[in-house]
């Protein structure tokens, strides 16, 4: 299962991590957002770690991190920024990411 991230637990849960940890930033009102969310629960159903954030609700996290179209995508290595896509991503591409 995905991990609702917050400005109040981003933190938390990034810093000190080991591995891999997918950040998928989204909207409801946001077309390409909703193709992307069925593929990133199924990454969390089957044991990738994966976090989303509703840039919604979650406009200053999302200004933080230089978020600035959606759906934005964050692979986080230990804690780092390792890679970012913009756009609707495969999950093969995603998967490949995490996985390097």
């Amino acid at each position: 299962m995905e991990k609702i991230l917050t400005a109040e637990n981003f933190e938390t849960e990034l810093v000190g991590a080991e591995g891999a940890m997918l950040v998928d930033f989204w909207a409801p009102w946001c077309a390409p957002c909703r193709m992307q969310l069925p593929i990133v629960k199924q990454m969390a159903e089957d044991g990738y770690r994966v976090g989303t954030v509703n840039v919604s609700e979650q406009m200053e996290l999302a200004g933080r991190l230089g978020v600035m179209n959606i759906p934005t995508l964050i692979v986080f290595k230990d804690g780092k920024e390792y890679q970012r896509f913009v756009g609707l991503q495969s999950r093969q591409t995603l998967e490949y990411a995490m996985e390097r």
